[in-house]
Parts: structure tokens; sequence; C-alpha cells
């Protein structure tokens, strides 16, 4: 065992720069490589793309980035990979990975984690009554891929069984840090803290650049986004760790940086669930100790539940989108009404030819903050994009209006320039996502390396954790001393007081802030409330709007439920994945007294 192990995470979703595994490889001076490539609709891709090649369903990005190139360069500085590249394939991905190994003329021990998958089980599972965690509703009758997110003691399994790669299929996304550093320090299945710690770890790293710099609030601040380094997380025994990359790359690694990630996607920050444990984040630290270095320490774990989350994907008819720009005076409100018209011809066309109406329709004046709603200010643009969206059960339909949008650039309203991209929009199947849990005791997990297949016992511990084992929240910082009806205040935006980072979570938005100093967390907790949050997004929300308290980094977490159009590739929504609600939010008008103005730049 080490005192400390170096991890570096090369990809946060399948189609992330190729050039960070060679920066790792060559200047992250790494024991450990973890890549994250599957989201939630990347699933029900790579079963599409299965169904038409028995050979296909796995993220071949590994292959022709990573272990093409790198392969002996990996083998020489016996650097061990663990990915979940393996999608709905991991066998064909292992197959992969192998010849490539053997193209660069290096010898890797490659294990597969499997199980994950649950599609040749759907109708034994459906007789249990499976619920959605959101809605309640049952199992669709049409399933195209089922996958439980397994943890990381498989992982670590293959790993102590002498794999140099370790490919999964479906995990959670910190697993593939986790697992590595169960297998470095011996940690158990009762080491709670420590797997909370590791889950954090994971957690940080997992969208690759994201936590150095990426998708900051302060951007400005960021050198060098040409050359971005990857993280490299130096991990201790106990789960703590610092945060840094490679010398010499771009980006910004400083507290609020890497706080901003930990908000990322996590719901309730005293429960963020996954297989192995209970986390609770609340109380997590983040400490600058040298430039571009953070340390992260203060997690604290519970025992995990007793079943796995499952995501669930399944066919709900077509959609087409299409765009197009117009441009000149009155340019919103052209392009508007440019989109309306073309919807009203072609239901009537729909009438005429009995194809029923549109499930729904999207139409965005991008250029005119349509995504604001009631807060846009650039009403007078003079050139917009128009996006037009809609949902049909016959692709036919969708056809017919994707042959309608030309025709408007001569006989419709002035200005409109023709749209982007070759030929006509095509029409693409809707993939819905049902989440449910299923019991850790109907999900086997094996580990097969060398030909040999070998059954774990248990692929993650039953904890029976509830929300009742939930801590309360922490109590709210002690009010200004100016704060009351009468105090004299002065409006500033959010953004001068706070951080943001957002993300979805299915059909929901998850905001999370933070103080940009200690003393503003009254102000955030008085003026940015469940109901004002609730308020600022109403145009876009449909459900309710829950706050918690993070007291360690003086910030909440904001969960905005049925605020994603369906959420994925079932949204017609501009941000189907809420990546940009933390700045509509940040621009949120908020009262600061009067003594604390100076402060801040409006």
């Amino acid at each position: 065992m080490t005192a400390t192990v170096r991890i570096g995470c090369h990809s946060g979703f399948w189609g992330d720069t190729e050039t960070a595994a060679a920066q790792l490889v060559r200047h992250g001076n790494v024991d450990y490589l973890v890549s994250d490539y599957l989201a939630e609709v990347t699933m029900s891709i790579l079963a599409a793309q299965k169904l038409r090649n028995p050979q296909a369903g796995y993220a071949s990005d590994f292959v022709s980035v990573v272990m093409g190139p790198l392969a002996r360069e990996i083998a020489e500085k016996r650097i061990k990979l663990i990915t979940n590249a393996g999608g709905v394939n991991p066998q064909a991905c292992r197959d992969a990975v192998l010849k490539a190994c053997a193209a660069a003329g290096v010898s890797l021990k490659v294990a597969l984690v499997l199980g994950d998958d649950l599609l040749p089980r759907v109708e034994e599972l459906r007789g249990l009554d499976i619920r959605e965690m959101d809605t309640g509703e049952r199992l669709p009758a049409k399933v195209t891929s089922m996958n439980a997110y397994l943890g990381g003691f498989p992982i670590a399994r293959a790993l102590a069984e002498g794999a140099d790669v370790v490919i999964t299929g479906r995990c959670v996304d910190s697993a593939v840090t986790l697992g590595a550093l169960i297998h470095a320090f011996g940690w158990t299945m009762d080491d709670h803290d420590r797997l909370a710690a590791g889950t954090l770890c994971g957690h940080i790293i997992e969208c690759g650049a994201q936590c150095n710099g990426g998708n900051f609030t302060d951007w400005r601040l960021v050198p060098d986004y040409d050359n971005m380094g990857f993280p490299v997380a130096e991990v201790s025994s106990d789960g703590s760790f610092v945060l840094g990359k490679p010398d010499g790359t771009g980006g910004l690694i400083t507290p609020a940086t890497v706080a901003e990630q930990m908000l990322y996607e996590i719901g309730d920050p005293r429960a963020y669930i996954v297989p192995d444990a209970v986390c609770d984040f609340t109380g997590a630290t983040f400490e600058p100790v040298g430039k571009d270095r953070v340390r992260v320490a203060g997690a604290k774990g519970r025992p995990p539940s007793d079943s796995y989350k499952v995501s669930t994907t399944w066919p709900d008819g077509y959609k087409l989108s299409t765009i197009f720009m117009l441009g000149g005076r009155e340019a919103v409100e052209k392009g508007r009404a440019s989109a309306e018209a073309i919807i009203r011809k072609t239901r009537r066309m729909f009438r005429e030819k009995n194809l029923g109406d549109y499930c729904d329709v999207s139409i965005e004046v991008i250029g005119g903050e349509a995504t604001y709603g009631p807060h846009a200010r650039t009403l007078e643009a003079r050139e917009v994009v128009v996006k037009i969206a809609a949902k049909h059960d016959q692709k036919e339909a969708l056809a017919l209006l994707g042959r309608e949008i030309a025709p408007m650039s001569t006989g419709g309203i002035v200005g409109m320039t023709g749209s982007f991209g070759a030929g006509r929009a095509s029409p693409s199947p809707v993939i819905r996502m049902f989440s449910c849990l299923v019991p850790k005791t109907l999900v086997p997990v094996t580990v097969e390396l060398d030909g040999c297949s070998i059954a774990m016992e248990r692929g993650a511990k039953s904890g029976g954790f509830t929300s009742a084992d939930l801590p309360a929240e922490a109590p709210a910082a002690p009010p200004l001393p100016t704060a009351g009806p009468n105090a004299a205040t002065v409006t500033v935006p959010l953004v001068a007081l706070a951080y943001g980072r957002s993300g979805d979570k299915g059909d929901n938005a998850n905001i999370g802030i933070f103080a940009r100093r200690p003393e503003y967390e009254p102000i955030l907790d008085a003026e940015v409330t469940e109901e004002a949050v609730a308020r600022w997004f109403a145009h876009r929300i449909e459900g309710k709007v829950t706050r918690w308290r993070l007291a360690g980094i003086h910030g909440f977490n904001f969960l905005l439920r049925q605020a994603l159009g369906g959420g994925g590739m079932a949204s017609l929504k501009a941000d189907p994945l809420a990546k940009a609600f933390a700045q509509m939010l940040l621009d949120m008008p908020v009262r600061v007294p009067v003594e604390l103005a100076p402060t801040f730049a409006a």
C-alpha cells in the first residue's frame, strides 16, 4: 500500500477532446487513468448501434484515441486504465482493445465488469411492479436499454486479479475512480467515510477539465482555454486529495472552480447516493495549497441503500429540430411569426392527410433570449436564429415539416436567409428516460479476465439506508445586523455575491450556488429562497423547487423538477441539459444592505 496514488481523468463524456489522454499519460505522472463516457442518453444511442451491428455498442473513442496511439506508453509506464467505455457491449470493446494492444506490440490484461445490463431480464423485473422514481409510473411496454449503475468494488476486484485495463458497462460515473482507491488502499465495504471521500474525488474529476476552470463562472480568469489541463488527483489513504494538473497546461484550479464541480448534479447534498455509500458533501472543504493545487476533505459517509439505481430508455415517437437565420429590423418578432406560420400551415396539411396533430411544439428565437422568458433584454436584436422543434407519433408528418421550412425563404416574412446544415432536417426517434430502483440482491456481478468468469458474492453492500436516516439540515447563517423590513438596501445581480453551476437529472434541473465570501451567505439565505427561484424560472418549470444548504462552502443546492421538457433526447428545448440555468439564476437581482454595497461590482 502506498501513501498516495495519482489518478487522472481524460474524458468527461463520449466526444471529449482527444488531447487529454496523451497529456496525462505523458505529463501527468499518473498511476491510474480513468474515463467516463456514458451519459444516460448515450446508453440508448449505443443500444441502437448494437442492434444495427453486433460488434458496436461501445465508446469507440477509447480504442481509437487512447489505446491505439498510447498503448505502448501506457504499458511502459505501468499505468492502470479504468473506463466505462464498454457501454452495452463490453465484450466487443475488450476485443478491440486487445487488437489495438497487439498492433502496438504490447500485452495488457483486460478485465470486464459485467452484470449491469438488465435488458434480457426486463420481463422478469416487470413482475416486481417497478415504478419511476419521480413520477410513480409503471415500466414502459417497450424498452430499448436497461442498465444498473454499479459501484467500485467490482472494479477493485478486477484490479486485484491483475488487470491492467478494466472495462465496465454502466457504472456510477465516480466509480471508475473509487474502484482504483478501494484497490490501492484496501478499503472495505464498511469504510463509509473513506468511500464517500473517494466518491467525492471521483465526482470532482469525472467531468474532466470542468473542475480545472472549464465551465467556470468567472471565465475571464481562466488562462489558455486552447490548452486546458486535465485533472490529476493525488489521493491519501483517508480519501482526502489534492487536485492539480500537469505543469504548463491551461486552466485554473482554485477552491471556487473545484467547489463548483462538487455542486454538479448532486441533488440532496446530504444524501448523494451511490451503490457503495450514502455520501454527505455538506461539510466538504476546499483549501488552496499552492498554485493550481487545492486540497479537498470533509466528505462523510453512511451505509448504502439496498437498491441499485437503474436507467431505462424507451422510444416515444419522433422529433425534428431545425434552425434558420433571420435578419433585419424587428428580427425577434419576425422570427417568431415565421415559425408560427410554418406550424399553422403544417397543421392544416396534417389534417388534410389524416396525420394527426403534433404531440408538442417548441419555438425559440435564439438571440432574442427566448430561454430567459420574461427576463429577456434583447428584443431589439437585428439578427436571430429561429429554432423550431416538434414531436409527432408519425415520422411522415415530421418529414413534411422539414420540407416546409425552406419555402418560407421566398414565400414568407422578409429576412430569412435559409436553414443551416446540408439539406432538410430529418426526423429522429424520441428516447425517454425511466429511472427506477432494483434490489441489489437481484443483480449478480461478475468479473471476466483471461477467459475466467469470477462471480462476486456481493457487487455492493446492502446497508438499508432510507430517507429517515438523513441528518437535519445545517442551521441557517446568522442574519445580517442590518437585516429587517426597514433596512436600507441596494440591488445587485446574484453573480456579484455567488458562484454557480448547473446540470440535469433527467427532467430536473440542478443548480448549485455558493457565496464568494462567507459574510454573503445570509444574503443568499434570505434572497435566493425556493420561492424566489421558482418565480425566476416560472416560464421553464412545472414542478416544485427544493433547496438544501451546504455549510462547508456557504452555499445552497436547488433541484427544479420538471424543468427540461422531458430532458435529454426527449426534450425540444434549446437547453435540455440545464447547462445555462446557473447563468440565468446568477443574473437574478438580489437586495443587499447598503452598508455592503461598495463591496460589489454591479
